[in-house]
């Protein structure tokens, strides 16, 4: 994966004329004016972890398995927000690990686990290194100044995006990589169990040479991990035909520094609230998810994708509402705002394309074989479907649009790279809330943009419907001006600002990390702050577990 980027270098997306003309003329977008740094000149402070905890280390996972690496560190500085990639051209390192530790199996993490607490060591978990919240620098306190316990970075230090927090001896990132096996699969209660380092493209290998598949697809599905899945709340391409991540988890063990926790034993429970929804989503502020048993599905021997038009963004949300509702609800689902279709992000083989008008990508995976089939297979579940989306207004346009959307349904990561070299500052966000508050919520979040940024192109797209709402999913492009940090950090804030206010959630599948930290608490109030704290601090009495994710240290 290219450290200062998306992906693999070799897929990197070439602008066309055209589109650098658009961003020139309409955005006032100009190419940056010193070059993105290279991998050996982004500066890192010294690593300042003692010998003897290094050493203790090694005699956990292997000597060969602890990294004070300069490549190593600068790949395990950051997660891939438009922030943190923006820091890596630049060249800015501070916040990566003193070390990378790569455990082999559950009784090294939590060995690890204990090793760092009595050392006073921080401890980022570390799978696929996708997030984009800020959940993967803990080094550093915010703000650039430090915490009531913290001191200012050593001289020379580098200290752009916040200086280093001296509470602990150091930083390690636990990177779950060789955690990656199939455990088993129950074929009979449709289970599978993985370790968290497994990749998502590796999991549908393994599934899929015993015809399985999880139908897990978000965007960042080439690089992410299992465990991120989980420890983020990921919701895929397809939720509306496979659910999201976490409605795939039936069990889990997590390693803490003061114990493990295996939690699941049947499906649903009545015994007690269900401590399992305590760790998703929990970003590795409480342990390590070192096993995860999810359910799975029989892989689809057919899937047709298809694209309507229609007129307005609000008769679009009616027919996905009503599909939602009222059924058949396709496998994927999402419709693209105007702004969004026009400029033809929502194909990313089409870009400055001229539709009118909204795109519906309708996506039907299954069988049409078998019992039932006349009623819930893909042909019957089409047509269905298709009469809903006609009766409220939709144009039928075929397969060609819902096929371009599913060749390039993950490049746009890569065109993200392209735009910022040019010096545009490009980032995406997304909220979810009621069918009744989401023109509110669309309305504040576009509102928010335009007042902090001029006059940023901003897109939208709704998917992951539910019967009670939805998600929405901007794409900002603007002109990179003074501090494009700071720049974007600004309105970062009025956007959620915005969304608290509109009553929306402030993230609904990309996690909390630090970025969102201070809206989550406002979303959840002060009472289930403390909760949140009590929780950390039973199970982490150190504090060590990823500082500053998720709640206030």
């Amino acid at each position: 994966m290219l450290w200062s980027g998306w992906g693999d270098p070799a897929k990197a997306r070439e602008l066309p004329e055209t589109v650098r003309k658009l961003l020139h003329d309409l955005l006032g977008v100009r190419a940056p004016g010193v070059p993105a740094a290279t991998l050996e000149s982004v500066r890192l402070a010294p690593p300042r972890l003692p010998a003897a905890v290094l050493a203790a280390l090694g005699d956990v996972t292997g000597a060969g398995h602890v990294s004070t690496a300069h490549e190593d560190r600068v790949r395990h500085a950051g997660g891939k927000s438009t922030p943190d990639l923006l820091r890596m051209r630049a060249g800015d390192g501070a916040g990566a690990p003193d070390a990378v530790v790569s455990p082999g199996d559950h009784d090294e993490v939590a060995e690890v686990l204990r090793v760092c607490a009595e050392a006073r060591v921080a401890v980022v978990p570390f799978g696929g290194g996708t997030s984009v919240v800020g959940a993967l620098t803990p080094a550093l306190t915010p703000g650039g100044a430090p915490s009531a316990e913290g001191a200012p970075a050593p001289e020379g230090a580098p200290s752009a995006g916040g200086v280093r927090d001296t509470r602990f001896a150091g930083v390690v990132a636990l990177d779950l990589g060789r955690l990656n096996r199939l455990l088993g699969v129950d074929a009979e209660s449709m289970i599978a169990t993985f370790e968290p380092g497994v990749r998502a493209p590796e999991a549908e290998r393994m599934l899929g040479e015993q015809g399985l598949t999880l139908g897990h697809f978000p965007q960042s599905f080439e690089y992410a991990t299992l465990g991120g899945f989980a420890a983020a709340r990921s919701s895929g391409q397809a939720s509306a035909g496979y659910g999201r991540f976490d409605d795939m988890v039936v069990g889990l063990t997590l390693a803490t520094p003061t114990g493990t926790l295996e939690l699941g034993r049947a499906p649903k429970s009545a015994a007690g609230p269900d401590l399992r929804q305590l760790v998703l989503g929990s970003e590795g502020a409480f342990g390590v998810i070192t096993a995860l048993r999810l359910r799975v599905r029989r892989a689809p021997a057919v899937k047709v994708y298809e694209g309507w038009r229609f007129a307005s963004f609000a008769e679009g949300g009616a027919a996905l509402r009503a599909l939602a509702q009222h059924g058949p609800l396709p496998t994927v689902l999402r419709l693209s705002d105007e702004t969004e279709t026009m400029i033809g992000l929502a194909k990313p083989e089409a870009i400055g394309g001229g539709d009118s008008g909204c795109l519906v990508i309708a996506g039907y995976e299954g069988t049409d074989e078998g019992p039932g089939a006349e009623v819930t297979g893909v042909s019957a579940r089409r047509r269905a479907a298709g009469r809903v989306l006609a009766g409220l207004g939709g144009t039928p346009l075929g397969e060609e649009p819902g096929e371009a959307w599913a060749h390039g349904r993950f490049s746009a990561p890569y065109l993200r790279d392209s735009l910022l070299a040019e010096g545009a500052t490009v980032e995406t966000l997304e909220t979810a809330g009621f069918w009744a508050g989401l023109p509110r919520l669309y309305d504040a979040v576009r509102l928010a943009l335009l007042g902090a940024l001029g006059s940023p192109l901003v897109m939208c797209h709704i998917s992951h419907v539910y019967e009670s709402g939805a998600s929405l999913y901007f794409t900002v492009v603007t002109a990179q001006k003074g501090d494009p940090i700071e720049q974007w950090e600004r309105a970062k804030e009025a956007v959620s600002e915005a969304i608290v206010a509109a009553g929306g959630t402030i993230s609904h599948h990309h996690g909390v990390g630090r970025d969102h930290r201070d809206a989550y608490a406002r979303e959840i109030g002060p009472l289930g702050t403390e909760i949140l704290r009590a929780v950390k601090e039973r199970l982490d009495p150190a504090g060590i577990m990823n500082p500053g994710a998720l709640v206030t240290p």
